[in-house]
């Protein structure tokens, strides 16, 4: 077979395989459709299908068909991290500063703590650390894929919730919207670079005085002219973050954070959202997937999953729970908010697909934190439904 009836059997193969998973197995109270899918490329990868049918993963994944799935993958992961910036909803964050700032900052400080106590335990041994990094890279960037929310995969849950545009949904987008600037603001120290610093800085520089003017262009443009204008933006600074050495879903979030959401009908962002979850991140899972490895051993990498996973879940919900002591929140609220936040799923997997590009973590330590953040996710909804019948049932009841 040519390359293009391969590529088109591995789009079918990437299309069927989660969706009957999910649909037949009725899964998605505990695993939505999006955890399936990342599950399904960690089985479609070649550390469970490669091994046991060596011969038809072969013949199916070649070099040419990878390469063609990396390529979409890329503007797949690109648009949805730009459609996270987007989100990024800073006035609200501004206008309730103090409580914003407690909760978001520890919220994101406890599992970063806990995280790098974690990753130092890793660094104990052969295997994990990459070829390329420091020793406080790896520290740093294996504790600040702990600390990380998923504001898409959050704002979906909160969605099936029925939280999203309640007071507390708002709430909570807030928390998490702080911590994304800050973890990719530490994204950006770690893959710094200082043979580069000059190009870096000089990228930075630029994208402040162009992003002015982009912005000055984007508030006299008709909204339909918008789209397309954004879509070139985002490949513009994709670019000039990938050449400075930062990375190009570093240069993808600049793009989207400095976009009013009010520039765009929230109906069809929202659209956009979900279409590109639907139509092309499939592939980015399967492209993930294809990078897991169990190199060190199975029982290591499960190891090393369960530890990142404890840090991760007990981190988030200790700095939550000690916001809300300190801001005095009604019983319960703190469990919810807790377990919402420290969903992981895509932006881990992407924050973590950067540090596997970088070097700064092995294929080994990537499938770890690959399996935490799938466990951590699979975890939200069925720890946080029963606890919000509760406190609806508790608000609801006369006094």
């Amino acid at each position: 077979m040519n390359t293009t009836e391969l590529f088109l059997i591995a789009m079918a193969i990437i299309f069927t395989v989660p969706w009957l998973v999910w649909r037949l197995g009725r899964t998605d109270y505990w695993a939505p459709l999006v955890v399936v899918q990342i599950l399904a490329g960690v089985v479609l990868g070649p550390g469970v299908l490669g091994r046991v049918f060596p011969d038809y993963y072969q013949f199916v994944f070649t070099p040419a068909v990878v390469q063609s799935l990396n390529g979409l993958a890329w503007w797949a992961v690109m648009l949805f991290v730009m459609i996270a910036g987007v989100e990024l909803d800073l006035k609200q964050a501004w206008r309730h500063r103090r409580e914003s700032g407690i909760t978001a900052g520890l919220a994101l400080g406890t599992p970063l703590l806990l995280g790098c106590a974690a990753a130092a335990v890793l660094l104990a041994s052969p295997g994990w650390i990459g070829t390329q990094a420091m020793a406080w890279q790896f520290i740093l960037g294996v504790g600040m894929a702990c600390a990380v929310t998923a504001l898409p995969i959050l704002i979906l849950f909160m969605e099936k919730l029925g939280i999203l545009r309640q007071p507390m949904g708002q709430r909570i987008l807030r928390y998490a919207s702080l911590d994304d600037i800050a973890i990719w603001g530490v994204l950006a120290l770690v893959l710094m670079e200082w043979e580069r610093v000059g190009r870096q800085l000089g990228f930075l520089v630029a994208f402040v005085l162009v992003g002015y003017l982009f912005r000055q262009l984007m508030q006299k443009l008709a909204e339909r002219d918008r789209w397309y204008v954004a879509l070139i933006w985002l490949a513009v600074c994709a670019f000039g973050a990938d050449w400075a050495g930062l990375h190009f879903m570093v240069g993808a979030f600049l793009a989207g954070a400095i976009i009013d959401a009010e520039w765009f009908d929230q109906e069809q962002m929202d659209q956009l959202r979900h279409h590109v979850l639907l139509v092309m991140m499939p592939v980015f899972f399967l492209s993930t997937g294809l990078r897991t490895n169990w190199g060190v051993g199975g029982e290591a990498v499960f190891f090393a999953a369960a530890l990142l996973l404890v840090a991760a879940v007990a981190g988030k919900l200790i700095g939550v729970h000690l916001a809300g002591r300190i801001l005095r929140w009604a019983p319960g609220e703190a469990g919810i908010i807790g377990w919402l936040l420290q969903t992981k799923a895509l932006i881990m997997i992407i924050f973590a697909n950067i540090l596997l590009d970088k070097d700064i973590i092995t294929s080994e330590t990537f499938t770890a934190l690959l399996l935490m953040a799938v466990a951590s996710t699979m975890l939200t909804v069925p720890m946080v439904a029963p606890g919000l019948t509760r406190l609806i049932q508790s608000e609801s009841r006369p006094e």
